[in-house]
């Protein structure tokens, strides 16, 4: 059996700067395992700027920032494979893939990195109603047949979700010349960035209707018509609210979903982000298994995927050179108006500077408090201007607040008057 001191599951944004950053940190033997036919995971569909701000101060396109983290890759001759399939990965840490040229092959790793990324909700994971027809798409998909392939999907466009993938792909079809409808949404509120609304669909005349979804997909062998109904607090359609729109194609963009089915039955799963439970160095709840990136949370920029994966890559680093000291474990645990935290537990001795906190919040709040209670204790507090579930917060949390904490802190949000 081959053995590999790392591998990393995914050759997408996050895969790569894990892999760049264990090999920084002293860590030679590492194989990366990539399902696609190349490097670099979605962004080589995602053919529009804004990436890279945080990382390079500079906009590039999405092929271009994932070419930055492949050169280095090349530079540093860091091993992987494309085109192949991971099979299984046991409690062993016993990763099984294949691909046409290897056949089936067993390797036996010391640690492993999670990057697989996540996947969009389907027309049957929302219940869709009415008839199975060509012409609906995940907003992800039609991206990559449009930007890749070369092919528009349609020309008479309606979109169902208000993601920033839908939005892109709005601004997308309109300049290919096809007429974007309308895009609905369920929630009171848009779910993607405010800058996407604006560049994606006011800049277009695209009308944006929230508080809606789509009632009925009418069509034989295509769609032909959508009819869109607004919903109430509950989401019970609201009655005579009913619009109709002729259209060729429905897109969906209603949510991404991490993807972690080689792992769900061996580490501990938190069941409102369906990803792992981790530490602060991005391990899971079995030691040696880490997960970062989309896998582990959806991010709204590549360049937080970026960061977080290669301080994953850095904890699989410390791991696997017995540099973790156990001493004080303090559980975080999300609190009011929070979707999740991230990390879910630290150990202080650990921490090499502060502590970097993830978060969503689960509605749209005006100016609010953050605050980090012990005991029901304030410990600190953060005041923010607004709070959107569009945009990952990120707080720091000083190591010398946590060495006083005992066992446990909860992270809440509340508007303040």
């Amino acid at each position: 059996m081959i053995k590999k001191d790392l591998i990393i599951v995914g050759g997408g944004s996050a895969g790569i700067a894990a892999a760049i950053s264990a090999f920084e940190n002293g860590i030679k033997d590492l194989l990366i395992l990539e399902k696609e036919n190349c490097l670099g995971g979605i962004l080589q569909q995602c053919i529009h700027n804004g990436f890279g701000l945080e990382t390079f101060k500079e906009q590039l396109s999405g092929p271009e920032y994932a070419q930055r983290y492949i050169d280095k890759l090349e530079h540093y001759q860091l091993d992987y494979r494309l085109e192949t399939t991971v099979l299984e990965i046991n409690k062993d840490k016993i990763v099984t893939y294949s691909n046409e040229k290897e056949g089936v092959v067993k390797v036996q790793a010391k640690a492993i990195i999670m990057a697989t990324g996540c996947f969009e909700r389907t027309p049957g994971a929302i219940m869709l109603e009415g008839a199975r027809v060509s012409g609906i798409l995940t907003a992800g998909l039609a991206q990559k047949y449009l930007n890749i392939d070369g092919y528009l999907v349609g020309k008479k466009v309606f979109i169902l979700g208000s993601g920033d993938i839908g939005l892109i792909m709005a601004r997308r079809f309109s300049l290919e010349g096809a007429k974007v409808l309308g895009v609905a949404e369920i929630m009171p509120y848009s779910s993607g960035l405010n800058r996407n609304i604006v560049q994606c669909l006011q800049d277009f005349d695209i009308p944006l209707y929230l508080s809606h979804t789509v009632k009925k997909v009418i069509g034989k062998d295509r769609v032909e018509k959508i009819i869109i109904a607004q919903v109430d607090s509950q989401f019970n359609y609201i009655e005579n609210s009913e619009k109709e729109f002729e259209c060729d194609c429905l897109i969906l963009s209603v949510g991404l979903i991490p993807y972690n089915p080689l792992i769900e039955n061996i580490v501990k799963i938190n069941p409102k982000t369906k990803a792992p439970y981790v530490d602060e160095n991005y391990q899971t709840r079995v030691p040696g298994i880490f997960a970062c990136g989309n896998s582990l949370h959806v991010h709204d920029l590549v360049d937080f995927v970026s960061l977080e994966s290669s301080l994953a890559g850095k904890g699989a680093a410390n791991y696997l050179k017995n540099n973790f000291k156990k001493c004080k474990s303090i559980i975080i645990k999300a609190g009011s108006n929070l979707n999740y935290i991230i990390p879910n537990q630290v150990e202080v001795a650990n921490l090499e500077t502060d502590l970097i906190l993830k978060f969503r919040v689960k509605k749209p709040l005006q100016k609010s408090q953050i605050l980090i209670l012990e005991n029901d204790k304030v410990i600190k507090k953060i005041i923010k201007p607004y709070l959107l579930p569009a945009e990952m917060v990120q707080i720091k949390l000083p190591k010398v607040l946590l060495e006083e904490v005992n066992k446990e802190i909860v992270i809440s949000v509340n508007e303040v008057e």
